[in-house]
């Protein structure tokens, strides 16, 4: 009996273990949404290269449907209206993210910076702001920067 139990409680732990980890991943694409949605409309120009290139980033980097992209976007779009500010997200992505994976999402916001060929004072004000938030350095974001346009 106290051998069923032991099990019992051990395989519990473990589905709320598997559980919060499913749940801190969805939250931390959600954050990670959220960001690339706030930098593509910071110049109050939504477009829809802007948005393509959203959803294919999500699809490429998380390896999901067109369908789960579309209600990531959705549910991140929601998080972002009822946030006050981005520290929300970036708390999130800073807790679990390492400073290599924080540059990989500051590139990609780099790449929506310039699918339209330019980057307007909006844009680079929120650049600036958000590495502060996710605590890079001027450097990491400015080699970030440079890689991007390197490669295009």
């Amino acid at each position: 009996m106290l051998d069923t139990l032991k099990r019992f409680f051990k395989k519990e732990a473990a589905d709320t273990a598997e559980t919060g980890s499913v749940d801190r991943e969805h939250k931390l694409r959600v954050a990670t949404c959220a960001l690339f949605l706030e930098m593509a409309r910071i110049d109050e120009v939504f477009t829809a290269e802007e948005m393509e290139t959203i959803l294919g980033i999500l699809k490429g980097k998380y390896g999901i449907s067109g369908d789960e992209a579309d209600a990531l976007i959705a549910e991140s779009d929601r998080e972002l209206e009822e946030s006050v500010d981005l520290w929300q997200f970036a708390r999130l992505i800073n807790a679990n993210y390492s400073v290599d994976e924080k540059i990989e999402i500051i590139e990609t916001l780099w790449h929506m910076v310039f699918v339209d060929g330019k980057m307007d004072q909006h844009e680079h004000y929120l650049m600036s702001k958000l590495k502060n938030l996710l605590r890079l350095s001027q450097s990491q974001l400015i080699d970030a920067k440079l890689r991007v346009k390197n490669a295009d």
